[in-house]
């Protein structure tokens, strides 16, 4: 028989072994159990003894998942704002240029117009401007004549432009396919000062539309256009689904029950082949017995 100090010992013994208890992931099981974690430290603490190996790896792992979790939260907010944000100033471009058709050869220009206007009256369009969501309050208005002559072979051969048939004369020339842009990439003046003014009548490189022969842009880049659409599509998206995806894996107690779901429920649903031949089997050498 054991003494009452023996007793005692054991039952000191038992109640300061440590104790590990594993949860299954709920929608807010990540704060729970790192605060059971700092629970069971302090109370090891408390109880004199250090913390073991288990309890501070547990408790790490609470703080990376419970710290992981926020930035794939944030994460995935930001991603739907930042394509709320590309629609407009990105996407719709860029599908609008690729609807419109440009020629990827250069063809040859002339400014026949330059006009400098201020007042929202005065500025029904514009060839140039800084800003695509507000009206434009000043603004650059360039004519232009075009044919399809490549650049290069004009620039090889010139020609007399007194002589020369146009293919479409007076046309609006914009700096894009939206006429707008934000700097640095988009700066009206430097706009101006590179095609109108004092370079009024002065042959120069430009893009036409095939789909809409009276669209003539300064920039176009087929494989610029095709990658802004490509990155603005799917980076977002991408980062979306990855955090949402992860975060219904660790908190969604259904994505939890289907992921861990075992392949012998449904096997111990319905009998196999092999069990209804033994039944069968047994029910008739009943039969024969009566």
């Amino acid at each position: 028989m054991r003494s009452h100090n023996d007793l005692r010992g054991s039952s000191s013994t038992l109640s300061g072994a440590p104790s590990l208890t594993m949860s299954k992931p709920s929608l807010n099981n990540s704060k729970a159990s790192l605060t059971h974690s700092r629970q069971s430290i302090n109370d090891s603490n408390r109880e004199g003894r250090p913390p073991t190996r288990e309890e501070l790896i547990a408790e790490f792992l609470d703080k990376a998942k419970f710290y992981t979790s926020l930035c794939l939260g944030t994460t995935a907010i930001l991603s739907v704002f930042a394509f709320l944000f590309l629609i407009p100033f990105v996407v719709d471009p860029a599908i609008s240029t690729i609807v419109a058709d440009y020629d990827p050869i250069p063809v040859t220009c002339v400014v026949t117009d330059h006009v400098y206007a201020e007042g929202m009256r005065n500025c029904t369009w514009s060839s140039c401007r800084e800003g695509c969501t507000t009206a434009a309050i000043r603004c650059h208005q360039l004519l232009v004549n075009y044919t399809k002559v490549a650049y290069h072979e004009w620039h090889t051969q010139p020609r007399d432009l007194d002589s020369i048939e146009w293919d479409v004369m007076d046309t609006k020339f914009l700096v894009n396919t939206e006429g707008c842009g934000y700097p640095p990439r988009v700066n009206c003046s430097e706009f101006a000062k590179q095609y109108g003014y004092s370079h009024v009548g002065e042959p120069f490189p430009c893009y036409y539309s095939r789909a809409y022969p009276e669209i003539v842009v300064a920039r176009y880049s087929w494989d610029d256009n095709l990658k802004h659409l490509i990155l603005s599509l799917i980076i977002p998206n991408v980062l979306f689904a990855v955090s949402i995806g992860v975060l219904s894996y660790w908190y969604c107690p259904c994505c939890d029950k289907a992921c861990h779901k075992s392949p012998r429920v449904y096997a111990e649903k319905y009998p196999t082949k092999e069990n209804k031949l033994l039944c069968r089997s047994d029910d008739e050498e009943d039969e024969l017995d009566y």
